[in-house]
């Protein structure tokens, strides 16, 4: 049984909470009958993505401070002299050098100086940051120092959210496992706060079901793990498409599929061979390195809520930016003003005017017809429909850059997948 209902920006669980009462009533059970749920989030990749997590500060061994900033040399376009990083997750003003040192065999040579670890956790509290990432050297070999840091924190700043790299991350190699952790914490306040909702208004409604969190890797963690290791949680959404895929293909004896799943803001897309998803601990999240398993998933910006305009040049450009769920495509009725995929969709007669949801949610098409002419077709000077025929060419065109990545730039032939 499959229900829909608009997402609520400001607080994501409460669509959440709206599909699951909508399906209750649909099918006529009791709370107390729903047994097992499982819930695909996108909280923390959104946070990531559109960079709204919380302020964090980093504690590394001293010396060790630009880490995040030196980052590895190859670059992220070869030919491209103006090619730039995403800014650290982290800002230098953040990142602080704790004086310690552990060799890689695990050995003290230098002790934690509690004394100084102490004032500058109180110089974090005076500036008012809520959650903490701590990545020292070699704690992969040693964690004694990383839980000696946490313990100075609860002590000086209890209600602060912590994150030790030997905890999220145990491994070598600095760069990844400080991106990873500092990652981890940025999420973290966001998808704390998100899940513990959740799981009162489930509580609430009388849900006899435990809350289980998709993540990345395409298994489930309980709530509560998700809370901590937030950063598992940042292909949650995408992961259920590639694995509803993968399912599909096994079912209909096609075991060699592209998946494409299509929200509002982005396409997810994955190579499936022979019906399992590829699985990776080299990914990128916007640019930012995340050294923990996840299915191989390639996120790129386009979606029903993408946003059509005119650039300088005159050129037609479709995304990234979307207009989201609120106010969401001028076709919704709802305050948005930017021609979207959406739009041009009613525009073609690719979606009944008579609305989504078996009717629940009518589109207006005078509106986003008048939107689509003024701001496309005008400044273009052609048609309306060609406006919107050109609109879903772009985006088209984005999406099979985004194929492309999956299969021939890895010595894949598409024609051989579904």
């Amino acid at each position: 049984v499959i229900t829909k209902v608009p997402s609520t920006p400001s607080n994501p669980s409460l669509a959440v909470m709206n599909g699951i009462r909508k399906l209750i009533e649909k099918e006529g059970f009791s709370p107390e009958e729903l047994c097992f749920l499982i819930h695909g989030t996108t909280v923390a990749t959104n946070a990531l993505l559109e960079h709204k997590g919380a302020r964090t500060a980093l504690l590394t061994t001293e010396g060790f401070e630009d880490v995040l900033h030196i980052g590895r040399q190859n670059r992220p376009r070869l030919y491209d002299f103006r090619a730039t990083r995403p800014a650290p997750i982290v800002p230098r003003n953040l990142r602080f050098g704790v004086p310690e040192r552990i060799l890689h065999t695990g050995e003290v040579l230098r002790p934690l100086d509690e004394a100084k670890t102490r004032k500058i956790v109180e110089r974090i509290r005076e500036q008012g940051i809520k959650s903490i990432a701590v990545s020292l050297l070699h704690s992969y070999a040693n964690p004694a120092h990383e839980r000696g840091v946490a313990s100075i924190i609860s002590e000086v700043l209890p209600e602060a959210h912590v994150t030790v790299s030997a905890e999220v991350l145990p491994e070598f190699r600095e760069y990844e496992r400080t991106s990873t952790v500092c990652i981890n914490a940025y999420v973290m306040p966001k998808v704390n706060d998100y899940v513990a909702d959740l799981e009162r208004q489930m509580k609430d409604m009388g849900i006899a079901s435990d809350l289980y969190i998709m993540q990345s890797n395409g298994g489930v963690i309980t709530a509560r793990t998700a809370r901590r290791m937030s950063a598992r949680t940042v292909l949650s959404g995408p992961a259920g498409g590639a694995l509803t895929g993968a399912f599909i293909s096994r079912a209909i004896e096609r075991p060699d599929v592209i998946t494409i799943d299509m929200g509002g803001t982005s396409s997810d897309i994955c190579l499936i061979e022979g019906g399992t998803p590829r699985l990776t601990t080299e990914s990128k999240i916007g640019g930012y390195p995340i050294k923990l398993p996840m299915i191989d998933i390639n996120t790129i910006g386009a979606g029903g809520g993408s946003i059509a305009r005119v650039d300088e040049g005159g050129a037609l450009r479709v995304g990234p930016e979307s207009a989201g769920a609120d106010p969401g495509p001028v076709c919704y009725g709802r305050g948005g003003t930017e021609p979207t995929v959406t739009d041009a969709n009613l525009v073609l007669g690719r979606l009944s005017p008579s609305g989504l949801l078996d009717g629940e949610m009518p589109l207006d098409l005078v509106e986003a017809a008048r939107v689509l002419e003024e701001k496309i077709a005008r400044p273009l000077g052609i048609g309306l429909h060609e406006a919107a025929a050109g609109i879903l060419s772009v985006v088209n065109a984005n999406m099979i850059r985004g194929i492309r990545r999956v299969s021939v730039e890895r010595g894949y032939d598409p024609r051989e997948f579904i």
